[in-house]
């Protein structure tokens, strides 16, 4: 029998091993999508170590880790806004285990979360050439409520769906 699980990244030993993860599937997922010099700018900006502390500790961030026997192999970050929404930052799995139904189960979970936290929408910012996720997020009931192109530094930009559930 197959055990899932989600685990609370918490400790610094927790966060180092999401950072490592998080830079296993960047560099799996997103080269032809974005540039690999894209690519490590926004690890290390927003997915390193560092970023995701600062992210917990000053944001409100919580990052969960999806464990299946004990192997890491997917995770999502959560933040609940002033607004009352909950913004789901990441939602990334390894590539050997796309196509599982794994996405779902990591969805199930979130909108259980919103529910707990009162939330009536959980929202989202994904590439628009990343049609994988895309895919995947309309599959879920999600749907496009707006586009933005944010202006992340270093030359670098986010050109984005924002898509919506309505909880």
């Amino acid at each position: 029998m197959t055990k899932l699980e989600f685990v609370e990244a918490a400790t610094d030993e927790q966060l180092h091993r999401l950072a490592d993860l998080a830079n296993e599937i960047w560099h799996e997922f997103f080269p032809g999508i974005i540039t690999e010099e894209q690519i490590d700018y926004m690890l290390e900006k927003f997915q390193s170590f560092d970023a995701m502390k600062r992210q917990i500790a000053e944001e409100g961030y919580h990052y969960k880790m999806l464990f299946v026997d004990g192997v890491p192999l997917g995770y999502f970050g959560i933040c609940k806004k002033p607004d009352g929404s909950l913004f789901l930052s990441k939602l990334y799995l390894k590539s050997s285990a796309r196509g599982k139904g794994l996405a779902s189960i990591m969805w199930k979970e979130i909108k259980h979360i919103a529910r707990q936290e009162g939330c009536e929408m959980i929202w989202l910012t994904v590439n628009k050439g990343n049609t994988h996720a895309i895919n995947v997020y309309k599959h879920n009931g999600m749907r496009v409520i707006r586009e933005e192109c944010t202006d992340i530094g270093s030359g670098f930009v986010m050109d984005d769906y924002v898509f919506a559930f309505y909880v």
